[in-house]
């Protein structure tokens, strides 16, 4: 209606399109303030924001939640979800843990008695054993192996989900 103000008048467009005088008045009044309810949705967007950050990112959506009604701001769960994805917010994953060799223990070692001499005259006489971890579709599997020092090759190994 606005861009035909030169050509009808707005009594006449009002009464082709079956919409008031006043509802077109009041619509181009309000076309730049946001709603009453864009306000609230606005504000309620600043304090998820606000405790987003402060919780350093890793809270999602439910945590956010029990913390915005601690605030005494009770909201549900959907809605702080649609706060998050329309403000581009997305909580981080707590990094899983991941396995080390502890080597500070109090537990028996065997003696080396290769003492770092790793060459060999003949077949089967030093073998050497070395055990790694290997992420799979299944979870962690433990490879062992032991290798002849004279050929380089692998004598046998073994595989398993624990050590």
């Amino acid at each position: 209606m606005e861009k035909h103000i030169p050509e009808f008048t707005i009594k006449a467009m009002a009464r082709v399109l079956r919409v008031s005088r006043s509802g077109f008045y009041a619509r181009r009044e309000s076309k730049n303030k946001p709603s009453p309810r864009q306000q609230r949705r606005d504000v309620r967007d600043t304090e998820i924001k606000a405790l987003f950050e402060a919780g350093k990112g890793r809270n999602g959506a439910i945590r956010l939640t029990k913390d915005m009604t601690e605030i005494g701001v009770p909201c549900d769960r959907k809605t702080v979800a649609d706060s998050l994805r329309r403000q581009g917010l997305r909580a981080k994953a707590a990094k899983k843990f991941k396995a080390t060799t502890y080597s500070k223990h109090n537990l028996p070692v065997a003696p080396n008695l290769l003492r770092q001499n790793f060459t060999a005259d003949q077949p089967n006489q030093k073998w050497v054993g070395d055990i790694t971890y290997l992420w799979t579709d299944e979870g962690w599997l433990y490879l062992a192996t032991m290798i002849d020092l004279y050929s380089r090759k692998i004598v046998g190994w073994a595989m398993c989900r624990s050590a």
